[in-house]
């Protein structure tokens, strides 16, 4: 099948590269973000493979189809970037990549927690400049700490678990659909709001829906508990950056730790480092020697990259044969799946 891949990087085609040895696929790489600007890029090809901050609303879709596109392919696990209900209109299938490396996601969240928590990123600047000195580099144990999980799917879980068995905190988690096997060992189930109001640090693992954006806000921030670390390796929109910075310059929110951000499309996955940053919004969060800041990097594996390779190749595959496609996301299930709701 010929595919035409969007937002591609060096990395990007070195992992598909190496897994199209086993299907042959002709693949085209364009570093372009898809959007209404590029759609004529993907003229005359049947599969377009695109990544998290890819536009593929209607218009989008309606000029590739026309253009005989039939298959959206999406190298992520999140689709909120798809206007889905045009796609089913069209008949253009969209295709994801549900679970291709929770491990990496939750490993680096709890980097994230132990960097924050521990100075790391201000000790390591300071040595660079021959500062050896201890004063304000003083942390806190994540031992025992009451964690609140905001999503407890395949990434959430791990995350729970691991603070909960591997450092002993006390984890409250937040999800539509409760997990036995977290309830199992000692992981409690509450709603968002009391959530916030009872743990130290929060973490952010759901999927970015109508009813997931802004989900903490300046309502949800006067709630919680002073001081609160806010850890987000899922979805920018999640926050209302505003909200934020608020609590942050309060005192509120006492660290933050981001992967993504609300307006990350114009920065994230580009070397910016020759221009000047024109979103005040973001260059604000960095003036804070409390947040943490990295580019969408939690996936970034070897194995997760390779996963994302083969899985996505193997659904385009299956639909060049005409089997049925086990990646597929629908209107249908996202409506049945109340993680969704």
């Amino acid at each position: 099948m010929r595919i035409a891949v969007f937002s591609t990087k060096a990395y990007d085609r070195r992992f598909l590269d190496a897994a199209n040895r086993a299907f042959g696929h002709q693949i085209d790489y364009f570093e372009a973000r898809l959007d209404a600007s590029t759609t004529a890029l993907a003229e005359g090809y049947p599969a377009v493979c695109v990544f998290v901050n890819d536009r593929v609303d209607a218009a989008v879709l309606e000029t590739l189809a026309k253009g005989g596109t039939k298959l959206v392919a999406l190298r992520c696990a999140g689709y909120n970037n798809v206007d889905l209900e045009a796609a089913e209109r069209l008949g253009v299938a969209v295709v994801r990549v549900p679970a291709y490396s929770p491990e990496a996601v939750a490993e680096f969240t709890v980097g994230l927690m132990l960097a924050l928590d521990r100075n790391i990123p201000r000790a390591w600047a300071r040595v660079r400049d021959n500062n050896f000195a201890l004063d304000g580099l003083i942390g806190r144990n994540l031992s025992g700490r009451t964690v609140g999980v905001v999503g407890t799917g395949r990434i959430g879980a791990l995350v729970a678990r691991s603070l909960r068995l591997g450092f002993g905190c006390q984890v409250l988690a937040h999800d539509l659909v409760e997990d036995p096997e977290l309830t199992a060992i000692g992981v409690r189930y509450a709603p968002v709001d009391t959530l916030l109001r009872e743990v130290d640090l929060i973490t952010l693992h759901c999927p970015l829906t109508p009813q997931t954006h802004h989900l903490i806000d300046n309502d949800r921030l006067a709630a919680a508990r002073p001081g609160v670390m806010i850890v987000n390796t899922s979805r920018g929109a999640l926050i209302d950056t505003a909200a934020l910075i608020e609590g942050l310059k309060s005192g509120k929110v006492g660290s933050v730790a981001l992967d993504v951000y609300e307006q990350e499309a114009d920065l994230f996955f580009e070397d910016l480092s020759n221009q000047i940053v024109q979103d005040d919004v973001f260059q604000r969060l960095l003036t804070f020697p409390n947040v943490l800041i990295t580019g969408h990097q939690a996936f970034l594996t070897e194995e997760a990259l390779s996963a994302i390779a083969e899985i996505t190749l193997t659904s385009l595959a299956d639909a060049e044969a005409g089997r049925p496609l086990t990646c597929q996301v629908t209107m249908r299930q996202v409506r049945g799946d109340p993680r969704q709701a």
